[in-house]
């Protein structure tokens, strides 16, 4: 049986960045190597798994018990974040670690500091994963495919292990929001599911960001310097009168728990043009509704200052908060927390400060609460893993599946 880090690091070895910019399904072709090479490993194993046109693993395990019980499913995605790049990672294993820093030695002079990450010192005496300095790790989320397969591995391996109907998913694009748009919530066939796409162990999480972007074009008027007085309509200008138009204190650097913000998170341009775009986030959808009311209102107020049509604002939805959808089947919860608890893991009941494929997932009909996959410091060169963390939350599958069958 495969080790459970060493099927990680083969998994972080595929390329699988999402394209924010591609309007495809799945965004990157190359997210299908690893989705292909999961559902080939998953027929390896003697499941029965399937990859559809849209780059959806669908697997599943009979139940091998008489009477009735839910089908429970696990969802872990492949692509890791365009933040950062995701090609050539080179992992730095690190045994017995011992509170200091740490070499990433692919950059000289780049180090891992407790002194920065102090939730570093939790994992002292442990085996942790991290990247090399020059790229992601992607243990978001190849931690919870590696996870979810290697309890398949041990189901699969072990007849005697009762279970009832147990359902496998692998998607592509949840880093851009668009993870489960063709998700066949039918065809997958699960009552109820969990992604293993959280952070440090214990975490569980049923309560997200309602979530939109903006995209912003304005329109300048370039004009000679020498004679523009009167004429001249700067977009660079404009748009940074824009920004400073929103709350400065409504920021990601300013606000933590339920606290939304306004994330300025691309802007370029010159004289004549410039395109800039935001995310904008809240717990609370009154408030969610509100912050784009008032992007809307700050365009408006651009155009009539600046002329009609010099601010062009567009607005997408991309996922909402699923407490509404999960607390009336609180008992997967409660689940989830005996779950952690058989495996010694002390639950961490907390809002996510993101979004995840169970957001979408729960407003089409399936709750999908989500757990920790133990990594930390997604989305950039100081993200790591204790490989201690991703064996808990393989336990913790486990005993989901057993809870399940009861």
């Amino acid at each position: 049986m495969e080790k459970l880090l060493d099927r990680f690091l083969r998994y972080v070895a595929v390329d699988t960045q999402s394209d924010e910019n591609s309007e495809s399904q799945p965004s990157t072709a190359k997210q299908l190597n690893l989705l292909k090479m999961l559902c080939e490993e998953l027929k390896q194993m003697g499941v029965d798994a399937s990859l559809d046109e849209f780059g959806y693993v669908m697997a599943k395990i009979p139940s091998n018990i008489d009477k009735a019980v839910p089908a429970v499913g696990f969802i872990a995605h492949v692509d890791t974040a365009p933040d950062a790049s995701g090609k050539d990672v080179k992992p730095q294993i690190i045994p017995n670690y011992d509170g200091g820093a740490i070499d990433l030695k692919g950059v000289p002079g780049l180090q891992l500091k407790p002194e920065e990450f102090p939730e570093l010192l939790h994992y002292k005496g442990q085996t942790l994963v991290t990247t090399d300095g020059t790229t992601l790790l992607g243990a978001d989320d190849k931690a919870g495919v590696a996870e979810i397969m290697d309890a398949v591995q041990y189901i699969m391996a072990h007849p005697e292990c009762k279970h009832g109907p147990v359902m496998i998913g692998f998607t592509p694009d949840e880093e851009i929001g668009r993870g489960v748009i063709k998700f066949d919530v039918q065809r997958f066939g699960a009552d109820y599911a969990y992604t293993m796409d959280g952070g440090e162990v214990g975490e569980l999480e049923f309560e997200n960001f309602n979530a939109a972007s903006a995209k912003i074009h304005v329109q300048g008027c370039n004009v000679h310097p020498g004679y523009a007085k009167g004429k001249m309509k700067n977009a660079i200008l404009i748009g940074q009168e824009f920004q400073s138009m929103l709350p400065a204190l409504a920021r990601p650097e300013h606000t933590e728990g339920y606290e939304g913000f306004f994330h300025l998170i691309s802007f370029k341009g010159s004289v004549e043009e410039a395109d800039f775009a935001y995310i904008i986030r809240d717990h609370d959808r009154a408030r969610f509704e509100a912050r784009k009311e008032m992007m809307a209102k700050v365009a408006g107020f651009m155009n009539e200052k600046y002329g009609k049509g010099t601010v062009n604002l567009v607005v997408k939805d991309q996922y909402y908060n699923m407490r509404e959808q999960v607390e009336p089947h609180y008992h997967i919860i409660d689940k989830a927390v005996k779950a952690m608890e058989m495996a010694g893991v002390k639950p961490k009941i907390q809002p996510i400060r993101g979004g995840t494929d169970g957001a979408n997932l729960s407003f089409k009909g399936l709750p999908c609460p989500n757990l920790f996959a133990g990594g930390l410091n997604f989305h950039g060169k100081m993200e790591f893993v204790p490989v201690e963390s991703m064996e808990k939350a393989a336990q913790v599958i486990l005993n989901l599946v057993g809870l399940y069958a009861e």
